[in-house]
């Protein structure tokens, strides 16, 4: 058993990453031992069935700090007593001076709990996600004296500013004793900010093919058929269903489709209204968020997987997004974009289409595959074949595992 780690989120359980608790359920079962410190508190109402696998205990950060004022101003006042902490707040005060933002302030005062709050065998902290839970992480660990480390997945590392991921990254006591990160994309935008290189693991997430069922055996779709295509995402700007939503009105009308989208966000009521201004609304089923076994079951029953990615504005974009692994786990057709590190899973025509970014691109290509389903069913069998050969769960937990028993053990 390897020493106690803490493990900091953003929120604790949520269905739109099951590839945390994917990898936390993994690494319990290699032995390791740790908390969840979660920054908030649930939102979603339903959970995995993956959750219920962890053993670890979840304490809950004060999501903001006038909701528990006594237990934030009893962690400073603990807070102030640790060796480290004149150094975390020089550090703070600075990246707030650069960041003058509620947020900078929140993350110091869960830093201020989180290390008075640590139980006394933490040996060592890991976050997930480099911007907010990395900083709550950074300030504690600097308060306590105990090293830190972080994976690193889309966001987090496109939306934060440059000098924050190089300091955090530094080549000291105060940086990251290794950073992990999901895709070879975002691994070289780390490698380049940080002090040492080596220091950036690229750990895909991979698939515990596991938890999922063999792919269904179904007869092949003929052209004439209709077309059942499914997404799963949240409904973010990144994740482009408003330029699906366009490309489905432009479908000609001698194709019959119907469209299911899963997933929940901020931009539900727009899409849906997006989709009744195209006269389309009949052939969309919106389900919001669902558990795993709906996803699976969703698309057992369909005929194409489209996910249409794009960059934000802001520069928010997906990494390798999970679902593309899971969509090949059941031998369902894909239909993406080259954004990020999509293409180091989909080679364009072997294991899938990546479409260019427009409306108009997409309704080709959606056209197109719905007339050749045999095509579609060989880069179906494709990235099946990849994915079993080269995107499991194994290889990346095994290396993560080695990182955080030299974290906690101090070598």
């Amino acid at each position: 058993m390897t020493r106690k780690l803490a493990v900091v989120v953003k929120g604790w359980p949520r269905l739109s990453e099951t590839f945390i608790a994917q990898e936390l359920v993994a690494l319990e079962e290699a032995g390791h031992s740790f908390d969840i410190w979660s920054l908030r508190h649930p939102t979603d109402t339903k959970t995995h069935p993956l959750h219920d696998r962890l053993n670890a205990q979840v304490r809950y950060l004060p999501e903001y700090l006038h909701h528990d004022p006594n237990r934030v101003w009893k962690a400073r006042a603990e807070a102030r007593t640790l060796p480290g902490y004149a150094a975390a707040y020089a550090i703070w005060r600075r990246d707030l001076a650069r960041d003058l933002d509620k947020n900078r302030i929140r993350r110091f005062g869960q830093a201020c709990v989180l290390a008075a709050e640590l139980p006394a065998d933490t040996r060592g902290l890991y976050a997930h996600f480099l911007h907010t839970p990395a900083s709550v992480a950074r300030y504690a660990a600097i308060m306590r004296g105990l090293p830190w480390s972080f994976s690193a997945h889309a966001k987090d590392i496109w939306t934060s500013p440059d000098w924050e991921i190089a300091e955090k990254l530094a080549d000291d006591a105060t940086g990251a004793t290794f950073g992990a990160t999901c895709t070879a994309y975002g691994a070289a935008q780390l490698r380049r900010l940080s002090a040492d290189p080596a220091r950036i693991d690229l750990v895909y997430h991979g698939l515990d093919l596991g938890r999922f069922p063999d792919p269904p055996d179904h007869a092949p779709r003929h052209a004439s058929d209709p077309l059942r295509l499914v997404s799963v995402g949240r409904l973010v700007e990144k994740k482009g269903f408003d330029r699906l939503i366009a490309a489905l009105a432009q479908l000609p009308d001698t194709l019959d489709w119907h469209w299911t989208h899963i997933g929940g966000g901020p931009l539900s009521e727009p899409l849906a209204e997006q989709a009744r201004t195209a006269g389309i609304a009949g052939r969309i089923t919106w389900c919001g968020p669902c558990d795993q076994p709906r996803v699976i079951d969703q698309m057992r029953n369909a005929d194409l997987f489209v996910l249409p990615s794009r960059i934000a504005e802001d520069g928010d974009r997906d990494g390798l997004p999970n679902v593309l692994m899971e969509a090949a786990s059941q031998r369902l057709p894909i239909l993406t974009t080259a954004v990020s590190a999509i293409p180091e899973f989909i080679e364009n025509d072997v294991h899938g289409t990546l479409s260019e970014d427009t409306p108009a691109a997409f309704a080709a290509a959606i056209t197109r595959l719905a007339a050749d389903p045999a095509r579609t069913r060989a880069m179906a069998d494709a990235a099946l074949a990849r994915l079993r050969a080269e995107f499991v769960m194994e290889p990346g937990i095994e290396r993560l595992s080695r990182r955080l028993t030299r974290l906690t053990e101090g070598t």
